[in-house]
């Protein structure tokens, strides 16, 4: 295995998602002052800049470097974040990769509610305990809403963006649990070790995310 290189105090390691986000988190960092470019077709997991590491990883995982100390920042959607119940410092709501958690059952369902599929079960669970629904939880992975169609579930609960995958399959959200987005989260040790970089990069993220949402 190689040894994680040492680091200075003003290099950064930054935790990026595999998928959707990675290429605007990317575009959004080169705004800010980060001029990253990922190679492309590239089995490497870990990428060399100058200042700057960046650790490519799956959704999941980017809360768990981050609050474990072993990335000072990442960027990863509020589905994930809720999700991992990390304690991690949250300062700019990037406003990308919008979405939403919600609740979905088959169109004009109106039974009792008795087990729910779901890729989010700490979310599905504090939802349900709100709403008083004593619902037995399924984890499940990839085309969650495939349980509501064939009778695994009463309903699911999953991401929705458009909403395009629900009407071609006779489904509707019920109800919305939250709305999500990307977020920047940092590590609360390394904001204090690493504040000369990383105080001026959540500014600019600030200033560049109000600019485009005026527009």
């Amino acid at each position: 295995m190689t040894p994680a290189p040492t680091r200075t105090p003003d290099h950064l390691t930054l935790a990026l998602p595999k998928g959707r986000i990675l290429e605007e988190a990317l575009e959004l960092l080169a705004r800010a002052g980060l001029p990253l470019t990922m190679p492309e077709k590239s089995r490497a997991l870990r990428h060399e800049f100058p200042g700057v590491t960046i650790l490519e990883l799956r959704n999941q995982d980017v809360p768990v470097y981050v609050d474990l100390g072993v990335a000072d920042l990442g960027i990863v959607g509020k589905d994930v974040l809720i999700e991992s119940g990390r304690a991690v410092y949250e300062p700019v709501d990037l406003r990308f990769a919008a979405c939403r958690l919600s609740l979905i059952r088959e169109i004009g369902a109106s039974g009792t509610i008795g087990r729910v599929g779901t890729k989010y079960p700490r979310a599905a669970r504090a939802y349900l305990n709100a709403q008083g629904i004593p619902a037995e939880i399924v984890k499940l992975s990839g085309n969650i809403e495939l349980a509501a169609l064939t009778g695994l579930a009463d309903a699911v609960i999953d991401l929705v963006q458009t909403g395009g995958t629900l009407r071609a399959n006779n489904l509707e959200e019920v109800d919305v649990l939250f709305e999500s987005s990307a977020r920047l989260v940092v590590n609360r040790a390394a904001l204090k070790l690493r504040r000369e970089r990383l105080r001026p990069l959540i500014e600019r993220l600030r200033e560049l995310v109000a600019a485009d949402n005026l527009e």
